[in-house]
């Protein structure tokens, strides 16, 4: 393994760690107001907010392990639904996201689904007031294309995550936040395809194209 492998999976592990910090410090403040709460109503608002904080923790795991990991290698197919359950589960967090799906094939290459949940990832943190969240996938000539567009009010994009996902970025400067379209910008390299996003105030719209191998 490369020291930029090392890096970039230890930038991934801090991303992670980061995203789920809020939702797991939260089971632990809930548990102990449980422990000390005697009111039967304040007892049961506690429990809600375990089971809510619980159900965020692990939808938050189950798109990282498919977004950042390698369970199952890199060669099969995956159901475009494993990937659209993922993204949906995060968005109903936030009451403020719609989102809309156009889905023209039943399955992609794994490499092509990790590129899509992080696309997606990136245009949910981008709509920090809410808006709408549309997400496109098809296989054209032997290659996956995918589209992804955030539109609201004040779109908030980091232009580092710009400059990794148009690989511009040189690996000494890459930090948690912009490891993951730096990840998925190789991906897309090292299968002859690429990445492209266009930005405007109120909206972010990003593609890739990964020829099949």
């Amino acid at each position: 393994m490369t020291d930029t492998s090392i890096d970039l999976a230890a930038l991934l592990c801090s991303r992670l760690c980061h995203d789920l910090l809020s939702p797991v410090g939260a089971l632990s403040n809930g548990l102990e107001l449980l422990a000390e709460e005697r009111d039967p109503e304040m007892r049961k608002r506690c429990m809600e907010l375990l089971e809510q904080s619980a159900r965020i923790s692990a939808d938050k795991l189950k798109f990282f392990r498919l977004a950042f990991g390698a369970a199952g290698g890199f060669g099969e197919q995956v159901p475009v639904q494993e990937p659209r359950a993922l993204i949906d589960a995060l968005v109903a967090n936030n009451d403020r996201i719609s989102i809309n799906w156009a889905l023209g094939v039943a399955s992609l290459p794994k490499p092509a689904v990790k590129v899509l949940l992080n696309l997606a990832s990136i245009a949910i943190d981008a709509l920090v007031r809410g808006g709408t969240l549309d997400i496109g996938a098809e296989s054209r000539d032997g290659a996956s294309e995918i589209v992804v567009r955030a539109a609201g009010p004040r779109i908030a994009f980091d232009k580092e995550v710009g400059k990794a996902l148009s690989l511009e970025m040189p690996t000494d400067g890459l930090s948690s936040r912009t490891a993951p379209a730096w990840m998925i910008a190789q991906i897309a390299s090292g299968q002859g395809g690429g990445l492209q996003y266009a930005l405007t105030e109120d909206a972010l719209v990003m593609g890739a194209v990964l020829p099949e191998a």
